[in-house]
């Protein structure tokens, strides 16, 4: 297809984030950008000299795009990237892909139908730190892996709630872990493969939502390997970590800094060349989005240029939405949940 033209719908948090990544993957632009809150879609299109579209439908009409980045409420993402797929234009869907797997379903399928990519944006599998681990697994540097434990410990004031009223609901955002979390869930997904079973735990602690905002889950993988993931917004005074720590019989390493962008631990019984790149690995983030998007979108840019498969595709979105809605079940029947999930 040679240049790719983006559109993106949704001026929320996670907007500039895509328009950067678009900007600085060559043979990539954003054209046009829509929103129902006209002052911000106007003030972005401004900004970055492009069309402001009110009416979403209108831009898949209209606009000069081959693409669709959807940076709507969660609950929101399978209605318009269903929608964008009938017009013939790839899906890019910002984390997670859908609320429910109902939901979820519909939506590859409608992809499926209709010929259309559908990327679910998995950026953190990116960050190098990320990519030095997943290696380490992969050449079974760690021997077996006795354990496997995540943290998420991070702060969302009441306000950020109060500033949208879909945050913080069932139909729209989903709780800690679906939200802030989903990332994660999807990193043990990626790093362990199918998980057997979920127990987990939540509460509504501090904030007003209809959601958690802390909890504990203990997923038990197909490989024998029980880990855990620990989530809280409530942490004082901000965001403090997020980490992912494996204790294996031959070594033993943690990822951490506030989204899993420095390595505080990392030691094996034998050496590998990967060990001179730890240092180098780590970075600062700008927010605890890193910058995985830019590497993010050059696959997508090989894939709609018939040069790669998609990194993270629609069913592939869909493991950690399963592994979440699974611990959402645990969480309200006290039982533990076996994968694959066929209730939703």
């Amino acid at each position: 297809m040679g240049r790719i033209k983006f559109g993106i719908l949704g001026c929320g948090r996670i907007f500039y984030t895509h328009v950067e990544a678009i900007s600085q993957n060559e043979g990539s632009v954003l054209t046009a950008v829509c929103d129902i809150d006209s002052e911000k879609v106007d003030k972005a299109a401004a900004e970055i000299n492009i069309k402001a579209y009110y009416d979403y439908e209108e831009m898949l009409k209209d606009a000069d795009i081959d693409a669709v980045a959807i940076c709507t409420p969660s609950g929101l993402h399978p209605e318009h990237g269903i929608l964008a797929a009938k017009y013939g234009k790839a899906v890019i869907t910002e984390k997670p892909m859908a609320i429910t797997l109902p939901a979820a379903d519909s939506f590859i399928k409608t992809c499926d139908k209709y010929k259309t990519p559908l990327f679910v944006v998995k950026q953190n599998r990116l960050n190098m730190t990320m990519q030095l681990l997943k290696r380490a697994v992969e050449k079974n540097r760690f021997g077996n892996i006795y354990a496997a434990h995540v943290n998420v410990f991070w702060q969302r004031p009441q306000d950020y709630y109060d500033s949208a009223k879909w945050r913080g609901t069932w139909e729209f955002d989903g709780g800690a872990f679906m939200n802030q979390a989903s990332h994660y869930v999807d990193i043990m997904h990626w790093l362990f493969g199918e998980a057997e079973s979920v127990m987990a735990m939540t509460a509504t602690m501090s904030r007003k939502v209809e959601t958690e905002d802390t909890g504990s889950a203990i997923i038990k993988f197909r490989s024998g390997l029980i880990s855990s993931i620990n989530v809280t917004m409530l942490t004082y005074p901000k965001n403090f970590e997020g980490s992912i720590t494996i204790l294996g019989e031959k070594g033993t390493v943690k990822v951490g800094g506030v989204a899993i962008n420095h390595v505080d631990k990392w030691e094996f019984e034998d050496y590998d060349d990967d060990d001179k790149l730890v240092t180098t690995s780590n970075y600062n983030p700008p927010n605890i989005y890193g910058f995985g998007h830019t590497g993010y979108y050059k696959n997508v840019l090989d894939v709609l240029n018939g040069n790669a498969e998609p990194d993270t595709d629609g069913r592939s979105g869909r493991k950690s939405l399963e592994i979440i809605r699974a611990i959402y079940l645990s969480a309200k029947e006290g039982v533990k949940i076996p994968l694959p999930l066929n209730r939703r």
